[in-house]
C-alpha cells in the first residue's frame, strides 16, 4: 500500500518538475524586445558612431548589422551590453551604410531588428561636413541611340551645391560612376558591356566634396546599340588642376571612313589646352576633333588615337558621349 502511495506521489513529482521544466525552457526562450530609437551621434569619413535606446527582457548583448549601399559585402559586430557603439570596420568617406541592432537575450534569442538607418559618411574631417540632401524623384523619360535619358529634382546644401554623379548599377556588385552635370537632366550613355536590366542613380555633390544619399533608382533593360564606331576614352596622366588623356577610335563599319570628325563630351570641367594628332575646338564640355590630312582615313576595323592635354578645377570625369561625324558611338 505504502509503496503504491509513494510511486503515486513520485508520478506527481516528475509530472510537476516537468511542466516546471517545461515552463522554464519557454520563459527562457522569450527573445528581449527590439532596440528603439536608433540614430547617430557623430560621424566621420571613416567611423560612425551610434546609439538606441535599450531593449526590454534583460538582453546581454547587442550585435549591430550594416550594409554599404551599391555592393555585396554586409558586416555584423557584436558590441556588448551598451547602447552605443561606434564602426569603423568598412566605413570609407563618402560611404552610404544601412544599419539595424538586434538585442541578444541569455539563452543566444535575438530580438526583431530595431529601425534601419541610412548614414552617408563626410568626405573631410574639417569644414563643411554636412552632405547635400538627396535628389529627388529621379524619371528615366526615354531611351534613345545617344543613351537613356534621366530627370530629378533639384537637391539643396547649407553651402553651396556644385551638381550631381551619375551612376550606373547593376544590381549585385557593381555601381560605376558615369559622369557629372550641374543640371538636372543626364543622357546616361549605354555601354558596350551593358546588357539585361541595368539601374541608374543620382547623388548630389557639394564644394567640399561630400556627396549625398542616393536618390532611387530607375532601370531600363539596355541593348547596347549598334553603331559604327568605338570610342575609348583614358587619361593617362592626371595631377592637381591637371591632365592628359588619350582618344580611340575604332572603326567598327564595313566601309572606309573618308575624313572625320569626333565630338566627346567629358564629364567633369575640363579645358582642353592643345591635343596631338588632331585638330580640336571646344564648346562647353564638347570637344570636337577633327582628322590630320595623313589620318583622315580610317580602314574598317582600324583605329586611330587622339591625344588631350588640358586643364580642370573641380571634376575630371571621363568622357560620357561620343559622335563620329554626327553619328553615336559606343562608348568602351
Amino acid at each position: 500500500m505504502h509503496t503504491h502511495r509513494f510511486r503515486a506521489l513520485l508520478a506527481v513529482l516528475l509530472s510537476t518538475g516537468a511542466l516546471l521544466l517545461v515552463a522554464g525552457r519557454a520563459a527562457a526562450a522569450a527573445a528581449p524586445s527590439a532596440p528603439a530609437n536608433l540614430h547617430v551621434t557623430s560621424v566621420s569619413p571613416t567611423s560612425v558612431t551610434l546609439a538606441w535606446t535599450a531593449s526590454t527582457g534583460d538582453p546581454v548583448d547587442y550585435s549591430l548589422t550594416y550594409w554599404p549601399a551599391f555592393g555585396d559585402v554586409g558586416y555584423s559586430q557584436h558590441v556588448g551590453n551598451v547602447t552605443t557603439a561606434t564602426i569603423t570596420s568598412g566605413i570609407n568617406p563618402n560611404g552610404q551604410i544601412q544599419f539595424t541592432v538586434q538585442a541578444i537575450g541569455a539563452d543566444g534569442h535575438s530580438s526583431t531588428a530595431s529601425n534601419t538607418l541610412v548614414v552617408v559618411t563626410p568626405a573631410n574631417t574639417t569644414g563643411d561636413m554636412t552632405a547635400p540632401t538627396a535628389p529627388g524623384n529621379l524619371t528615366l523619360t526615354g531611351v534613345g541611340p545617344a543613351g537613356a535619358q534621366l530627370t530629378w529634382t533639384a537637391s539643396t546644401d547649407d553651402v553651396e551645391l556644385t551638381g550631381y554623379y551619375v551612376y550606373l548599377f547593376d544590381g549585385w556588385y557593381v555601381s560605376r560612376y558615369l559622369g557629372t552635370t550641374t543640371g538636372t537632366s543626364f543622357t546616361a550613355p549605354i555601354l558596350s558591356t551593358q546588357t539585361g536590366m541595368v539601374r541608374y542613380y543620382v547623388r548630389a555633390r557639394d564644394a567640399a566634396g561630400n556627396l549625398s544619399i542616393a536618390s532611387n533608382q530607375v532601370s531600363t533593360t539596355a541593348t547596347p546599340p549598334t553603331t559604327p564606331c568605338k570610342v575609348a576614352y583614358q587619361t593617362t596622366s592626371d595631377w592637381p588642376g591637371g591632365f592628359v588623356a588619350e582618344v580611340t577610335l575604332t572603326n567598327t563599319a564595313t566601309t572606309p571612313v573618308n575624313g572625320w570628325s569626333l565630338t566627346v563630351s567629358l564629364g567633369g570641367d575640363q579645358h582642353v589646352t592643345s591635343s596631338w594628332a588632331a585638330k580640336w575646338v571646344q564648346s562647353g564640355s564638347t570637344v570636337t576633333l577633327t582628322n590630320e590630312t595623313w589620318n583622315a582615313t580610317i580602314q574598317p576595323g582600324a583605329g586611330i588615337t587622339v591625344g588631350l592635354v588640358g586643364t580642370y578645377t573641380k571634376s575630371n570625369a571621363p568622357a560620357t558621349v561620343a559622335a563620329l561625324n554626327g553619328t553615336a558611338c559606343t562608348l568602351a
